[in-house]
């Protein structure tokens, strides 16, 4: 122990400050001492008893970080003129005041900070040639659990210099920070991207969760050996009450993504419990750290939290061994056992700082193990988000395509309703004309045909007329009533018709007429609207071989294969196509009908006139 008048084995050891390089410790021949935060060290001098050397030499004792430190040293300057360097303490000073010891009193120092942007952790010393001086430090600790007490005079032109060997031991760290913050911020992005495509919030809750936690690694590197009141706030505060609220999201996150409310019931109290817990101890973290000097309570908050939450780890993974069978939870499983592991190793390097303080390298940093820990999590996560992204879509695609189908069912029953109705009346139509209209011009063909016998060689032209009128008229009716009627809505109906309409149509003509049909014709279902556009086609061709054409033979060879095929050939004196106007729009409407249904139709002159049909089938 020494006392206040310096009476202590130290008391000779001098710095002499006029030959420090870049920088030098003073820790072995410093002296140390306490004192409790509200004492004024002018004041209580007299009665402070210093301790040789540090009485920490690793991270300061939760007890201590809210009392005054004290530093006692020796300096002195050899040279011819005066000599200034900074001392430097350490990180994490809330503040520095230099005292001079003079006699049995001391003198408080000028208070000078460095040019530099990290100032406020250096104070200038002045010293004149050939003297020597017994300073005095008080210092104040950031409330934080990684303080250290590493007092330093540097000189005081190469401060930045000596600020940049400190900060070069952690670019390593910081750089693997980066780019994990960047792959943070691509989840972000993506997560975000998702949400607002989708509308789902499970991503934005995932966003929160990486932007938090992302954020807090980011600053952390950034902040990393600053000397300024953000980064102090960062790192005694902000950056655990970030890390909660991160961790908040991915609780409510994890709720929503595993739909735990409706298939997990357990795992939504727990998660609940957890959410509570979490904020819970964020106030009382906040409480100690705002309204109170116990330190010891608040750093146990935070260990005692991050312990709680490492147990909450634990109880996931028994649970998801338990629902082995759900492959989603082999992912969330792996991911979080991985997580559990490296956090345990990053608190622990935390607690024993000392065990791990001998390692190379990025091993002796807790943020590594927790950094890798994440980034195996997210990972795994990745892999189940896609896993499940890929159950999703073959979900909504069997959803959709059943959808689909009800939907056609529906449309295929109202279709066939109104074909049904259709039918219905088209054969009521067929059945009035036939038995209505039909009978009707029946009866004035039969009368007039009466009249003109009875009549004999003075019988009226009109009444010749009134004859061939009718049965014109009886005919077209009676084609119109057989294409309405649905019961000859087949392939082998539209042959038969066509092939006795054409014999009956030249009978009692100089035109003799053969028609060829396959003597098998398969069973196929053809529309009324297509069998009436292919018989007004044949029609409308035989018209015109009739009346145009001068044939005294005329060819029609039905094919049915895939297509149906209409051959009408006649032996006239053919067509010219280059005057089509005799034909009017007859042409035309052929044409016109057989594009409507899909079928195609030509006409050229060999020989005579040919013309083809042909619908596909």
């Amino acid at each position: 122990m020494l006392s206040a008048a310096g009476q202590d084995s130290l008391l000779n050891s001098y710095t002499d400050i006029s030959k420090i390089g870049v920088a030098r410790q003073i820790t072995k021949t410093a002296s140390s001492a306490y004192i409790h935060p509200k004492d004024d060290v002018q004041k209580i001098f007299s009665a402070i008893s210093f301790f040789p050397g540090r009485q920490h030499t690793g991270t300061i004792p939760t007890g201590f970080v809210t009392k005054k430190l004290l530093l006692k040293f020796n300096i002195c300057n050899t040279a011819d003129t005066a000599t200034s360097v900074f001392f430097f303490p350490g990180f994490y000073y809330n503040f520095i005041n230099l005292f001079r010891i003079r006699s049995d009193s001391i003198q408080s120092l000028p208070s000078i900070f460095a040019p530099v942007n990290d100032s406020i952790g250096f104070k200038l010393i002045k010293l004149e040639g050939h003297d020597s001086a017994t300073l005095i430090a008080e210092l104040g600790f950031v409330k934080t659990h990684i303080n250290t007490i590493r007092p330093r005079l540097v000189n005081s032109s190469q401060v930045e210099a000596f600020l940049a060997t400190l900060h070069s031991g952690h670019n390593q760290d910081n750089l693997l920070t980066y780019i994990f913050c960047g792959l943070l911020l691509m989840m972000v992005l993506f997560s975000l991207a998702n949400f607002f495509q989708g509308a789902n919030r499970d991503f934005l809750y995932y966003s929160g969760y990486a932007f938090f936690l992302g954020g807090m690694l980011l600053t952390k590197a950034l902040f990393d050996f600053r000397l300024d009141t953000v980064s102090f706030f960062f790192e005694s505060y902000l950056d655990y009450i970030m890390q909660c609220i991160g961790i908040i999201f991915y609780m409510i996150f994890m709720q929503r993504f595993l739909d735990t409310k409706g298939r997990h019931p357990f795992l939504y109290r727990f998660y609940n419990i957890g959410i509570g817990l979490l904020v819970v101890s964020m106030m009382v973290y906040s409480w100690f750290h705002f309204f109170s000097n116990n330190f010891s309570a608040e750093y146990l908050t935070e260990n005692a939290t991050k312990i709680l939450l490492l147990l909450m780890v634990a109880i996931f993974l028994v649970y998801s061994l338990r629902n082995w069978k759900n492959k989603l939870m082999r992912y969330l499983f792996w991911g979080n056992l991985f997580l559990f592991i490296f956090s345990v190793i990053s608190l622990v390097t935390v607690i024993l700082d000392d065990l791990f303080s001998h390692l190379p390298g990025i091993f002796n940093s807790a943020l590594f193990y927790y950094e890798a820990g994440l980034f195996l999590e997210l990972v795994f996560f990745l892999a189940g988000l896609n896993y499940k992204n890929r159950r999703n879509i073959i979900e909504q695609i069997r959803e959709r395509e059943s959808l689909k189908a009800q939907n056609k069912m529906q449309e295929y029953e109202k279709e066939i309703a109104v074909y049904k109705a259709q039918q219905e009346e088209r054969e009521r139509i067929s059945a009035d004309m036939h038995d209505e209209l039909g009978s009707g011009m029946t009866a004035i063909r039969l009368m007039s045909e009466i009249a003109r016998n009875k009549m004999k060689e003075n019988t009226p032209v009109e009444i010749e007329k009134i004859s061939a009128s009718a049965n014109d008229v009886l005919n077209k009716m009676n084609a119109i009533i057989w294409s309405m009627n649905s019961g000859n809505d087949t392939l082998d109906s539209l042959v038969s018709y066509i092939r006795a309409y054409s014999l009956g149509y030249f009978d009692n003509t100089p035109v003799e007429c053969k028609v060829n049909s396959p003597q098998q014709i398969p069973a196929s279902e053809l529309s009324g609207d297509k069998r009436r556009n292919v018989f007004l086609c044949v029609k409308e061709t035989l018209n015109n071989t009739l009346k145009h054409s001068n044939a005294s033979l005329v060819s029609i060879d039905i094919v049915v294969n895939h297509s149906l095929i209409i051959i009408i050939e006649d032996n006239g004196r053919g067509i010219d196509m280059q005057q089509l106007r005799q034909f009017g729009n007859g042409l035309k409407n052929i044409a016109k009908r057989m594009e409507s249904i899909g079928g195609t139709y030509t006409i050229e002159n060999k020989n005579g006139t040919l013309t083809t049909l042909t619908l596909p089938l």
